[in-house]
């Protein structure tokens, strides 16, 4: 008896198919570690199918890191946008952010992987989503000041790198708790939240004038 003939995939769906595969074993092994060849033989395809979706390598893992990082960035923002008050809207952003981790780990590894290299798009676009993520932290400082105080240009300068600061901490929290899993992703919110909270608050009130 012939077999069923094998059904050809529209340019999207092999696209995803793709994607899918790549986002997986980028998740599970990291950048450094994962080579084209094993992509394709996940996929089922040929090495030069893959370039010529996606051009190189880096290109790939940088759709990959795409995908992850503008899903992120949604749930935030979202959080964030329905938040009554400055307060609220940190905190918010904070548990939308390890919310999100818990029910998608893979998508951090991918954003947040160690073994990156350290120039060129793929940390650029690293920065990208890190500056977006710092700027939530930013938005809800300066919106918790007197318009005054937000238009000085020492203020801003002084909340930018608090902000930075902020991310910092949310980065390494996730990475222990991820790798910890002692304790559950509210928890680690809740860590989090209760350690920077109430200085940013306190910078809210009374910035320093350099």
């Amino acid at each position: 008896m012939a077999s069923p003939p094998r059904t050809r995939l529209s340019r999207e769906d092999r696209m995803e198919q793709m994607l899918d595969s790549a986002h997986r074993l980028f998740a599970e092994r990291g950048y450094a570690a994962v080579t084209m060849d094993e992509i394709a033989a996940a996929v089922g395809i040929t090495k030069p199918l893959i370039y010529n979706y996606f051009g190189n390598k880096e290109q790939l893992y940088i759709t990959c890191m795409e995908r992850s990082g503008d899903a992120l960035v949604e749930s935030i923002s979202g959080a964030v946008a329905s938040a009554p008050d400055p307060s609220a809207a940190f905190e918010a952003g904070v548990r939308a952010f390890f919310d999100f981790l818990d029910t998608d780990r893979a998508a951090w590894a991918v954003l947040f992987d160690e073994t990156l290299p350290h120039g060129g798009e793929v940390m650029e676009r690293v920065s990208f989503y890190r500056r977006q993520l710092r700027d939530f932290a930013a938005q809800s400082t300066l919106a918790g000041m007197p318009v005054k105080l937000r238009e000085q240009e020492s203020v801003q300068i002084e909340v930018e790198a608090t902000s930075t600061a902020v991310l910092g901490a949310a980065e390494a929290v996730a990475r222990w708790w991820l790798s910890n899993g002692r304790i559950t992703a509210s928890e680690a919110a809740d860590l989090l939240i209760s350690t920077v909270e109430p200085g940013l608050r306190g910078r809210s009130t009374n910035p320093s004038n350099p």
